[in-house]
């Protein structure tokens, strides 16, 4: 919002258009799909966890060439289709990971870190975490690509 108002509508627009195509590239890029848009934040799916992984680390990268900074959240669980639409808890869950993490952070659940084992991504501890709204204590880690990072 406050890079909005700095701007003002018409530059907001071209670069709230750029991080769109942006995004949009990486996720193709990773083979994961575009659920959708939230305004300036993107709900997407892929096959694997390391996937979405990669996707949100390079994503990061690509939105920051245009002096933005994003946070990304990644959990994986059971979800509904219903109409085309992707629903449940997990989403609300993966929506508020996204919240905790910090700018240019990709924070993950660790159902995820456990399921991205073997893949060379590196996990830090970021503690544990109510999630508004969700039952329970939940352990988040920050995920960080390395040298030995085998994905894309």
């Amino acid at each position: 919002t406050s890079k909005a108002a700095e701007l003002g509508d018409r530059q907001w627009r071209t670069l709230l258009e750029a991080h769109h195509a942006a995004v949009r590239a990486q996720v193709a890029r990773y083979s994961g799909n575009v659920i959708r848009s939230t305004g300036d934040g993107f709900f997407a799916t892929f096959g694997g966890p390391a996937r979405a992984i990669a996707c949100a680390h390079k994503t990061v990268d690509a939105v920051g060439d245009l002096g933005l900074d994003i946070r990304a959240g990644i959990h994986t669980g059971e979800v509904e289709v219903i109409q085309s639409r992707i629903e449940g808890i997990a989403v609300h869950i993966g929506a508020r990971i996204a919240a905790q993490a910090k700018p240019c952070e990709v924070l993950v659940s660790s159902i995820v870190r456990d399921l991205a084992a073997g893949s060379g991504i590196d996990f830090e501890d970021r503690g544990t975490h109510d999630l508004r709204g969700v039952p329970g204590e939940w352990k988040l880690y920050a995920a960080r690509l390395s040298d030995r990072s085998r994905i894309g």
